[in-house]
């Protein structure tokens, strides 16, 4: 009796996809960005996304290996941004990362950071990306070299993106263009919309960490010079106070009150004395 004999199919092969931490870190001065879902993008590599949706708030989201690797980054991101800023959307996925992958990316998340403008700093694996704007080359250079320098291993890679965008008084005469920091009548309380527009302006200033700025501010002439001399010397204090709590040194401000004496337009007109009421913001050093 013959006994047929089928032949055995071949073992399958199981695949197995290492899929890659990665970090991405983006921020804008002006506009803001829809914040990403969380969890992995597309394709092998699950992406960790800081992304700044408003002036004020930097959203984390995406997936990293562990919910160790999970508190240390976010960790990093309050130190580097202020806790009341970040908003938590991290999640934890199976995954995997290079040996010491958290702690070089916490180290690679230096106080330079804050002075790349409308861009992003990506880490996948052991490829870095940097991209965004400075306002000058040397403070390119510089922010090249705290990234390159907190490196402790070889395989690393940097992918030099910045670009310089032109002076920093430039920068935050774009910010302020036709906008006024509003105050409450006769006194130095900020409105709400006063406040967003400093909030706009909070990024343009990280950028230009180490650098000195004079917050002057100006009235209408509506009143006697004298309480305007006091109540403009007040709101430009207001001012300073304001971004010192959101993170600013206070070292980096000096204050001044102009009153009515530096009108910018017709103080006969409503339109105009609107315009008089102002904060100058002037780059020093």
């Amino acid at each position: 009796m013959n006994i047929p004999l089928r032949s055995a199919s071949p073992p399958r092969r199981s695949l197995r996809v290492i899929r890659l931490a990665a970090l991405c870190l983006a921020g804008l001065t002006a506009a803001a960005t829809p914040a990403q879902p969380a969890g992995p993008p597309p394709g092998p590599a699950p992406a960790v996304a800081a992304t700044v949706t408003a002036p004020a708030k930097v959203v984390v989201s995406g997936t990293v290996p562990d919910e160790a690797t999970r508190v240390a980054i976010l960790s990093r991101v309050r130190e580097l941004y202020g806790a009341e800023r970040v908003v938590d959307q991290l999640g934890v996925g199976a995954l995997a990362a290079p040996p010491q992958w958290t702690q070089q990316v916490q180290k690679l998340l230096g106080p330079d950071l804050r002075r790349v403008s409308q861009g992003q700093i990506k880490i996948e694996g052991h490829a870095i990306e940097l991209v965004g704007a400075v306002d000058s080359e040397p403070t390119r250079d510089q922010v090249l070299r705290g990234v390159k320098s907190r490196l402790e291993s070889p395989h690393y890679h940097v992918h030099d993106a910045l670009r310089v965008h032109g002076s920093g008084q430039q920068a935050i005469d774009q910010v302020m263009a036709n906008r006024v920091v509003e105050f409450e009548t006769g006194n130095a309380q900020l409105t709400p919309t006063g406040q967003r527009v400093l909030d706009d302006l909070l990024p343009v200033l990280n950028t230009l960490n180490g650098r000195r700025f004079e917050i002057i501010g100006h009235t209408d002439s509506d009143g006697t010079r004298e309480n305007n001399l006091v109540l403009s010397q007040a709101r430009a204090e207001t001012v300073r106070a304001y971004l010192v709590q959101r993170g600013i040194p206070a070292a980096a401000f000096v204050t001044s009150g102009a009153g009515p004496d530096k009108p910018v337009a017709d103080n006969g007109t409503r339109e105009g004395r609107a315009r008089n009421r102002r904060i100058e913001f002037r780059l020093l050093a």
